[in-house]
């Protein structure tokens, strides 16, 4: 593992680049800000880890009122648990037998939830609790846009019939609409989650046909929360990317009555060559992710031009703007938080500002490399 890029008490210029740094002040705020919306809203608040993959990220949304955290793979769930973190969802499908026996071993341990939209992964998922005598939470996935997990409505009482019958404890509805989260108008979020509510109130009367009662449709993201919480149906929400606020998102256009959430997660490089019209930063694919597009400038009127690996070429995004020196730090705002984290083995924390902050703490990220 690499050493971390500071140490307690330097000043955010002695961090060593490329280092994925926090802004803790902004985090804060941000953690505090949809911890209030929930509070104020009546809803629960679980927000995915894989954004963070952190557990200390997930200690701070559980001490402002979060009732648990979310996570995709049994591993993640393994890792946040090493570190402490007792509620966990795995708002994902596991069918390999293998899998399995490390989920029902985990619920002996942690609160412990698992989603699920095939027979055979609830067959699968009931012979493994059996043999560890073990027991947790189940939802019934539904695909309510996003075309990707999830059985039809109409087939999730039976699913859920099939949950109860083996005496597992069904727990309600997985309802996640991925694709609607970077629509970039609030009007096209809003008819999206619409449609996905009305899919989900077609499951919820499917299970209640099985005369199965759901106690709970949980789902929702950063960038449509405010519609699924304004439904009447949804209980809870599963935003995590509001933590780092990355440029994919903050090219949403805002959600009116949404809490405004700050850029926390940035990528610190230093200019390492330079030209009469471009410079090149040391940080390149390697230091943040570009499936969402290129990383924003932070503070410059500039444009990160694909480099490849190591390198990061910018240019001026007007005649007039002022390239940075050789040697100069360039904050890059990644595309994409989540990937960009799991490049990377440890956050380095700054109190007090990218400008003149200190370095408060450096956290782990726990959860890297948790693909299984």
């Amino acid at each position: 593992m690499n050493l971390p890029a500071a140490r307690i008490g330097d000043p955010v210029e002695a961090i060593d680049t490329p280092a994925l740094v926090v802004d803790l002040d902004a985090l804060e705020r941000n953690v505090a800000r949809m911890a209030a919306y929930a509070r104020e809203h009546g809803m629960k608040l679980r927000p995915h880890a894989k954004t963070h993959k952190s557990a200390a990220v997930a200690r701070l949304q559980l001490e402002a009122g979060a009732v648990g955290v979310c996570v995709q793979k049994p591993s993640e769930a393994e890792a946040l648990a090493a570190q402490g973190v007792s509620d966990l969802y795995i708002s994902n499908e596991v069918v390999d037998a293998a899998k399995l026996a490390q989920v029902a071993a985990l619920a002996g341990r942690v609160r412990l939830a698992i989603a699920v939209d095939s027979a055979l992964g609830v067959d699968r998922l009931a012979q493994a609790l059996r043999a560890q005598g073990t027991m947790l939470d189940v939802f019934v996935e539904v695909d309510v846009g996003h075309g990707r997990c999830g059985v039809a409505p109409t087939a999730a009482g039976a699913l859920a019939h099939q949950v109860v019958s083996h005496g597992l404890r069904f727990a309600g509805l997985q309802a996640y609409h991925g694709r609607a989260q970077h629509l970039r108008l609030p009007a096209e979020r809003d008819s999206a989650i619409r449609h996905a509510v009305a899919l989900a109130r077609a499951a919820q009367a499917s299970v209640t046909a099985a005369g199965i009662a759901c106690p709970l449709v949980t789902g929702a993201g950063t960038g449509t929360f405010v519609h699924e919480s304004m439904s009447g149906l949804y209980g809870e929400l599963q935003s995590g990317s509001y933590v780092f606020m990355d440029r994919d998102y903050a090219d949403n256009q805002a959600t009116p009555h949404a809490p405004a959430f700050e850029h926390a997660l940035f990528v610190k490089s230093q200019v390492m060559s330079a030209g009469t019209s471009h410079v090149v930063v040391d940080a390149g694919h390697k230091a943040h992710a570009i499936d969402s597009g290129l990383p924003r400038i932070w503070g410059h009127e500039l444009d990160f031009v694909n480099g490849g690996d190591e390198h990061g070429i910018l240019r001026r995004r007007a005649a007039g703007a002022t390239l940075p020196a050789l040697g100069e730090t360039v904050w890059l705002v990644p595309g994409h938080c989540d990937p960009t984290v799991n490049l990377h083995d440890h956050y380095v924390v700054v109190r007090g500002g990218l400008a003149s902050g200190r370095v408060e703490a450096v956290w782990p990220v726990d959860a890297r490399g948790c693909m299984r």
